[in-house]
């Protein structure tokens, strides 16, 4: 039974691999776009960008989920010569490899993707005109794909995050709890995680209810 003062809060919320819901909100629906644009997409590559925790990770599964695409990580196969038509990829921290040798590794990639009319996902911590590119022929081609911001979460977001993960807890947990959390937590995705699996714990083992007192106590374990 829900508790009179349990906070409810409307997402639109899209599945990834993992079996998660991703909560869409005005932080990353134009990075969702792109996802639902899919295979629609006006170049090869779309990147999304922002800070740690804000979900590009998640995004990154989501995409997987729809389109069935393959991860990519630094040190991929150069050049990548066999790529099917429509094939689709995700390269999760993207940026992380400009500036270096992989560089040409990405300008074949990139070549591929176009010749045969797949696609990369690309995330990043900062926006395209940021990386530090190595190959003018790299930048320009990274520059020119469609690139789409996720903002840091908001209280609305990270609101609605922590009653989903509480609801899949199957934990009933009051309004005042929330209210209690959001100026003292971490602002990220993780963050809440984290937080929502060691209140789960800690009621299950002291056989206690989710109260402010209990998140008080986790609060400072995490703040030690």
């Amino acid at each position: 039974m829900r508790a009179p003062n349990q906070l409810i809060l409307e997402f639109e919320h899209r599945p990834s691999l993992s079996g998660e819901d991703f909560l869409i909100s005005d932080e990353n629906r134009e990075a969702v776009a792109w996802i639902d644009k899919w295979p629609n997409w006006p170049s090869p590559v779309v990147v999304i960008h922002g800070p740690p925790g804000c979900g590009k990770t998640h995004l990154c599964e989501v995409f997987r989920a729809k389109a069935s695409a393959t991860a990519l990580a630094s040190g991929f196969s150069e050049g990548l010569t066999s790529i099917d038509r429509t094939q689709a990829f995700v390269f999760d921290d993207f940026d992380r490899i400009m500036g270096g040798d992989a560089e040409e590794q990405v300008f074949h990639l990139y070549n591929g993707l176009r010749g045969e009319g797949g696609h990369l996902l690309a995330t990043a911590t900062l926006p395209p005109r940021q990386w530090p590119f190595a190959t003018p022929d790299v930048r320009s081609r990274v520059l020119a794909s469609p690139s789409a911001a996720i903002a840091a979460p908001g209280d609305g977001l990270i609101a609605g995050l922590l009653v989903k993960l509480f609801t899949d807890c199957q934990l009933v947990v009051g309004s005042e709890v929330i209210y209690y959390l959001l100026p003292r937590m971490e602002r990220s995705f993780e963050a809440a995680r984290r937080l929502v699996d060691a209140l789960d714990r800690r009621s299950l083992t002291g056989k206690r209810r989710v109260t402010v007192p209990l998140a008080r106590e986790v609060l400072a374990d995490f703040q030690q």
